[in-house]
């Protein structure tokens, strides 16, 4: 029997009933559909880089989504047209994409995970998400039990969100289709972290390669590049930067980082809230610790269990409640446990 803790990134939760490894899509499709006829509760997971799992496990079928393969088109004006299966590594096909000289996914360097959770979450990094170059994703729709593609528009991409997310485990992801721009020059940088690491002014635009290596260093110092040899073996960030009125920013202090939004909103940086609740680097609870590079990682330093990282990240939140009134919502995706 398979533990959770050997398909995770952070390395716990408990035994799955039973695992099925599917490495092409009509094996995906079949697997799902067998699952659904039998009533069998069904978990499907690529990278296992967004996911806690409980310690006492899933009683029903993981598929651990392993497909492979893409189709694509170059053109010298329009850019590139790239069809990718939901089970390739995320990071493996942004380093393919600059070395067919296509720009605009550098920003989103290192994010661990596969090409199928991308649009889930909307992945994002830097100030830029994965919806911004997403043409269409192709899925099998388990209440129709159909194919259905989605154009981009009514993937109802949002932030760190998608219809795909909001709609539970409705809709496989069997492939994404990217329109990326043909060019060696990334997209202006927008964050000033990101432009002192390059040595440039914001708004400035450097090569690819270089900025996807500024980008990859950063993780790097951030603890944000996993690593399977290397405990403190983290899921990313575990929150999301809240989103809030300009009347809750308002009582922040002055000092508090902020970005208003299109929608007359404002986003706050997670990592600062922490910070300034008194939430530090480094502390834990049993094997589960603040990680000591980046405050929004909690890690499990060895021997960790669900539960630990779960009291832990309770703890965090509600330091975060009690000095602001702001309510932290987790990136983490959970599966028998709840924060």
């Amino acid at each position: 029997m398979t533990n959770l803790s050997e398909l995770t990134t952070l390395h716990v939760g408990g035994p799955a009933a039973e695992v099925i490894r599917v490495r092409s899509e009509e094996e995906l499709i079949a697997a799902v559909v067998t699952c659904d006829a039998a009533g069998t509760p069904l978990l499907i997971i690529g990278g296992g880089s967004n996911l806690l799992v409980s310690d006492a496990g899933f009683a029903g079928t993981v598929i651990v989504v392993e497909t492979q393969g893409n189709s694509y088109e170059i053109d010298a004006c329009s850019g590139g047209m790239l069809q990718v299966a939901a089970g390739t590594d995320w990071d493996e096909f942004v380093a393919f994409t600059l070395e067919k000289k296509l720009a605009n996914l550098e920003s989103l360097s290192g994010i661990p995970g596969t090409v199928g959770a991308a649009p889930i979450q909307n992945i994002g990094a830097y100030g830029h998400e994965v919806s911004e170059v997403i043409a269409r994703v192709r899925t099998y729709d388990r209440h129709e039990r159909a194919i259905k593609t989605f154009t981009a528009v009514q993937c109802e991409f949002t932030y760190r969100d998608s219809i795909f997310k909001r709609s539970g485990d409705r809709y496989v992801i069997l492939d994404v289709t990217f329109q990326l721009r043909r060019g060696e020059f990334s997209l202006a940088v927008k964050y000033k972290e990101l432009a002192d690491v390059l040595g440039v002014d914001l708004n400035a635009r450097v090569s690819t390669l270089e900025l996807r290596a500024a980008v990859l260093e950063l993780r790097a110092k951030k603890g944000m590049l996993y690593d399977n040899a290397v405990q403190n073996w983290s899921a990313g960030s575990f929150f999301v930067n809240p989103i809030i009125s300009t009347q809750q920013a308002a009582t922040l202090p002055e000092s508090a980082p902020r970005w208003a939004q299109e929608d007359g909103t404002v986003k706050v940086p997670a990592a600062w809230l922490m910070e300034n609740s008194g939430v530090v680097k480094g502390e834990g609870i049993n094997g589960a610790v603040i990680s000591e590079r980046h405050v929004l990682a909690i890690a499990n330093a060895g021997g960790a269990t669900s539960e630990d990282i779960l009291a832990l990240a309770r703890s965090a939140r509600r330091r975060v409640q009690e000095r602001f009134g702001i309510t932290l919502t987790p990136e983490v995706r959970f599966v028998g446990v709840e924060l």
